[in-house]
């Protein structure tokens, strides 16, 4: 519940703080007090967007800061999610510096303002006027319903399984449409991969097949050029073979004569064992030199067929032929594959519709149980304050759709007249009535949720007398399960409170300031005697007032 709250620098207001209580808080003051901008300050620490506008003093920064105790509240879960400090007395912190920039803070962590709007619907229920309006959102009417039934953990596991099946569905989407993809080149694509596999291709067979053509294009050249060279190498007379014989014959007669002839010898020695093994090898290719004019066309059609394929697929060597043979086979391999794929997706999904229907079926008998009590609650409660002839028509209606809540359709009609037909509530029923039925659903909710603070502002408007006292009992009894906080104009709900405060403005040097304050037991009757006759406290207004507090 909300401890305290501390305002720098808002609006009307230069700096104030007030600490609240448990049970029934009032606030009461005159129009144009600044009841809207305590309001404000509120909503802006709880995650409202913010601008400069807020500022009273431009030149300093605009502090809110809201003191929580949430012991008692089960939110641990949710700090440990959006990576928070727990602590059981939670402080939330909004700062807007002069140059508009907005921060905010959780325990001293700086946080997003998503995460500042995800914790405020676990802490505080800020009940504007406008927010009648929610009566007639379809969302908000299972909220209540399924308040009623218990279905808060069901429904998180519901949730939990229809995130899983669009996930599933969102993966089937996509194979189904690589599948479709690739069908639509699959019979090309495997032509492409037949035509490269029955190439037979080799990584480094394009350079070697261009070795031995040029080899086969030169042969005569060749055959004259090795036949001068063996001829050099092995005349009898001339040849280098014939010469290195000498020159190791010689050196061999005086090798023994000095380590520097002996060392000459080897390797005149070395020299003559590889030259022999060179001319040796030039013998042979001599002797294997031979024009075949098949291998030749052999060899042309090969690389012929080799580049016919790199022109095709616009690359320039085999590696890359043998790269596009491998990504044309995982094309064919998925839509090959694809079927199996699918269909296993498709099993996942069926599990968990089914999973999900199970859930669903019994989130919709909990909301049929639920719903006599809840149209029974709702007009005994409407009943009291003044609406005897209302009456609710709910029914919830099974569809094949899962909804982000079920697979509930639901109906919602109300009539405020004895024998009068029902309608949506936001068609037949007034301003007034609104309020009133607002009023009662947020007891039920108080009664069936664990939601530690609520915050009516004007609920009471457009009712009097003894109504207004019927409203101000159902506050009262709200304030045993959460803090209740209720903005009103009413003498009869201001008497109701457990604690009183007082939102008023002052001039100070030309300057006006909102201010906020607890009221003592005198200062309390007084007010209440103000909001009974005005201005102008007569005698039977503070008498009134008392009896009212009593």
């Amino acid at each position: 519940m909300l401890t305290n709250l501390f305002v720098s620098n808002y609006a009307l207001i230069d700096e104030l703080s007030i600490d609240f209580s448990s049970g029934l808080s009032i606030i009461t003051g005159e129009t144009g007090a600044g009841k809207s901008i305590l309001l404000g300050a509120l909503g802006l620490v709880l995650g409202n967007r913010a601008d400069l506008s807020t500022l009273k003093d431009t030149s300093k920064k605009c502090v809110v800061e809201a003191k929580l105790a949430i012991a008692n509240y089960n939110l641990r879960d949710f700090f440990e999610e959006v990576d928070l400090d727990y602590d059981d007395n939670t402080i939330i912190r909004r700062e807007i510096s002069p140059s508009g920039k907005s921060r905010a803070f959780v325990n001293d962590t700086p946080v997003t303002l998503t995460v500042l709007n995800d914790l405020r619907l676990n802490l505080i229920d800020v009940h504007s006027q406008h927010q009648t309006l929610k009566l007639s959102d379809t969302n908000f009417q299972f909220s209540v319903i399924d308040a009623l039934a218990k279905n808060a953990s069901k429904i998180e596991s519901y949730k939990r399984g229809l995130k899983t099946l669009q996930a599933l569905e969102k993966e089937l989407d996509v194979l189904t449409e690589k599948q479709r993809e690739a069908n639509q080149q699959y019979d090309y694509n495997l032509h492409l991969f037949n035509e490269l596999s029955e190439a037979n291709l080799e990584v480094d067979e394009q350079e070697e097949l261009e070795e031995k053509l040029e080899k086969l294009n030169n042969i005569e050249d060749i055959k004259l050029n090795l036949s001068e060279v063996v001829e050099v190498s092995i005349n009898d007379e001339v040849g280098v073979q014939n010469l290195l014989n000498t020159l190791e014959h010689r050196l061999s007669k005086i090798a023994t004569f000095s380590k520097a002839y002996e060392e000459l010898y080897s390797r005149i020695n070395s020299l003559k064992i590889e030259f022999d093994d060179i001319v040796t090898e030039l013998e042979s290719e001599f002797e294997n030199l031979e024009y075949d004019p098949n291998e030749l066309e052999v060899l042309n059609n090969r690389l012929q067929l080799l580049y016919n394929l790199q022109k095709k697929h616009y690359v320039n060597s085999n590696v890359e032929l043998l790269t596009i043979l491998e990504e044309l086979s995982q094309k064919i391999e998925v839509v090959e594959n694809s079927e199996q794929e699918i269909t296993a997706k498709e099993n996942e999904i069926k599990v968990v519709k089914e999973s999900l229907n199970a859930l669903a079926l019994k989130i919709s008998k909990s909301r049929q149980l639920a719903i006599p009590q809840l149209q029974l609650q709702l007009e005994n409660l409407l009943s009291d304050l003044g609406m005897q002839n209302s009456k609710f028509s709910i029914a919830t209606t099974l569809t094949d759709n899962f909804y982000s809540n079920g697979k509930d359709k639901l109906s919602f009609l109300f009539s405020a007249n004895k024998g009068g037909s029902y309608g949506e509530l936001k068609k037949v029923a007034s301003g007034g009535e609104l309020s009133r039925i607002m009023l009662a659903v947020k007891k039920i909710l108080a009664e069936n949720t664990n939601l530690p603070t609520i915050i009516f502002d004007e609920i009471d408007i457009g009712v009097s007398g003894e109504i207004s006292n019927k409203m101000a009992s159902i506050m009262h009894q709200m304030s045993n399960y959460m803090q209740v906080i209720t903005i009103t104009h009413l003498p009869q709900i201001a008497a109701k409170g457990h604690s009183h405060y007082k939102v008023y403005k002052q001039d100070i040097e030309g300057v006006t300031s909102t201010n906020l304050k607890q009221l003592t037991a005198e200062e309390r009757i007084v007010e209440i005697a103000e909001m009974l006759s005005g201005k102008d406290i007569s005698e039977t207004a503070l008498t009134h007032a008392k009896q009212l507090l009593n």
